[in-house]
């Protein structure tokens, strides 16, 4: 058996021998209700706010410690462009290696990782191979250049190396861990297996 929400409830259910006590009863459960209603939208009305402003400024903290990059982006600039600088070449070869250091201190703070990839063995859920080439000194599928980087999110791929991979050579046979199925084909795959 249902027990009454309060003891002022079960107070007026007892007493309910008019109809107006039941009014009176029905009446403060209606408010109740509509309060409950009324409080419950207003939550979520709050959750949608929060979410959205979450949405919104999610990447502030990212951003501010980009905001120093810009800074020696700027400087960089500046320095190049003052006649008494030493030489321009320098001066921007400094600048641009000083704005790329501090850049990837920022993304490791933030969890982005670069991808190891040159002498690797190729590696399709990390690396795109984008063109397989003769090189003898190289065991097939030995990443041999790294065309774009790849980044890792923590530990979440961001952006797959892009490679150049050693290929095999015509009468080798396989190493015993490139042995492949039948379903296989016996050249190395380019396209990067999702």
């Amino acid at each position: 058996m249902a027990m009454p929400h309060s003891i002022e409830d079960e107070a007026v259910a007892t007493e309910a021998v008019d109809p107006g006590t039941l009014i009176a009863e029905n009446a403060a459960l209606r408010d109740r209700l509509l309060r409950a209603l009324a409080e419950a939208e207003n939550t979520r009305r709050r959750a949608e706010r929060i979410a959205e402003d979450v949405r919104k400024y999610a990447i502030a903290d990212f951003a501010r410690e980009l905001l120093v990059v810009v800074d020696n982006l700027q400087r960089t600039i500046a320095a190049a462009e003052d006649p008494s600088a030493a030489t321009m070449d320098t001066v921007l070869v400094e600048g641009a290696r000083a704005t790329l250091r501090v850049l990837m201190q920022i993304l490791e703070r933030f969890g982005v990782r670069p991808i190891a990839a040159l002498g690797q063995r190729l590696d399709p859920n990390m690396h795109e191979a984008i063109m397989e080439v003769d090189d003898p000194s190289q065991p097939p599928g030995t990443i041999i250049r790294v065309v774009e980087d790849g980044y890792t999110i923590n530990d979440r791929l961001l952006r797959p190396a892009r490679v150049i991979v050693a290929k095999r050579h015509a009468g080798d046979a396989p190493a015993p861990d490139d042995e492949q199925t039948d379903s296989e084909p016996e050249e190395f795959s380019l396209e990067r297996r999702r």
